[in-house]
């Protein structure tokens, strides 16, 4: 009897759902919207009707179902209980025993970031390794720590914040965390921004930057063409994340970090600022991990979520 699982990907806007068999083949994928009225209590049971209609459409059994894995956005232990997902209405929940329960089938959840990186190790940028790290370099700066092929998840599912490092003890403007100085501040596609705008007030030399509206792609465009004042913004931005990544290294000791979210799109040029300042900064032990590109892109949480059921 062929065995599938399926992987759930909730997002503030749309929940991406795969199926997929064990040897990490996506066999379908589709996405409906997140209803968060009423305190977002239709999102599982919306999410339940999705996976059951799939199931009858495909004739599908549930003892040919391993179980439903999924990544929240939002804290959540290793008893599958999210400590507040604040974008979603929800507060305490145990999602594996409510998921579960409405599907009659195993469930386990994790924090979306985590399950990511989870994925990108298991078919995208940090295949064949077993001790990675994940950066998101998105809105925010997210992430996820693989230690030993498992999710570093911690006390209360708030393992892998990378982006709220302290890395700027002058910093005045405030972090969404409450916090000054945080490496989302300066590696995130707003971050880079901030980076931007700083540095064009503070110098009067000619950039293509000063012609029309910041964006981190605007920012490594410029670099890829040669601009100066850009290049000098992608070097504070690669010493910024280079440093942050160096101090997690010195933790976890990973053999792979992996660049994710909407910055990395930049490409190869992005690894280069950042590897040259985590080489500096790093402990010897962890200096040779390699950088590499995530390669899953929007599917990295469905794949995640789908492997933490086949674990």
């Amino acid at each position: 009897m062929n065995k599938y699982c399926f992987g759930v990907d909730l997002g503030g806007t749309t929940v991406k759902i795969g199926l997929f068999d064990p040897e990490g083949s996506v066999l379908e994928k589709w996405e409906i919207p997140t209803r968060k009225d009423d305190s977002g209590n239709n999102i599982l049971p919306d999410i339940a009707n999705a996976i059951l209609g799939k199931m009858a459409e495909m004739n599908i059994t549930r003892d040919s179902v391993t179980g439903v894995g999924i990544g929240v956005p939002g804290p959540v232990d290793s008893d599958g209980v999210v400590h507040r997902a604040v974008n979603l209405g929800w507060g305490v929940m145990n999602i594996n025993d409510v998921l579960g329960g409405l599907l009659q089938l195993p469930v386990k959840s994790a924090n979306d970031a985590n399950v990511a990186a989870l994925g990108e190790m298991w078919c995208g940028g940090g295949k064949g390794c077993k001790n990675m790290v994940l950066a998101t370099l998105g809105t925010g700066v997210g992430g996820g720590i693989i230690a030993e092929g498992k999710i570093l998840t911690g006390a209360m599912g708030a393992g892998g914040e990378i982006g709220h490092i302290h890395m700027n003890d002058n910093e005045q403007e405030e972090c969404g965390c409450g916090n000054f100085g945080c490496l989302e501040q300066y590696a995130s596609a707003t971050g880079v921004v901030r980076l931007a705008a700083r540095k064009l007030a503070s110098v009067n030399d000619d950039s293509v930057l000063r012609n029309g509206e910041l964006s981190a792609k605007a920012v490594f465009d410029a670099v890829k063409a040669g601009d100066k004042v850009a290049c000098e913004i992608a070097e504070q931005f690669g010493e910024y994340l280079g440093k942050g990544l160096a101090m997690v290294a010195c933790v976890v000791n990973p053999e792979v970090i992996v660049l994710g979210g909407g910055v990395s799109k930049a490409g190869e040029v992005l690894c280069e600022y950042v590897s040259k300042y985590y080489e500096k900064y790093v402990h010897f032990a962890s200096r040779k991990a390699e950088f590499r590109l995530a390669s899953l892109g929007n599917d990295a949480g469905i794949y995640g979520a789908a492997k933490l059921v086949l674990e």
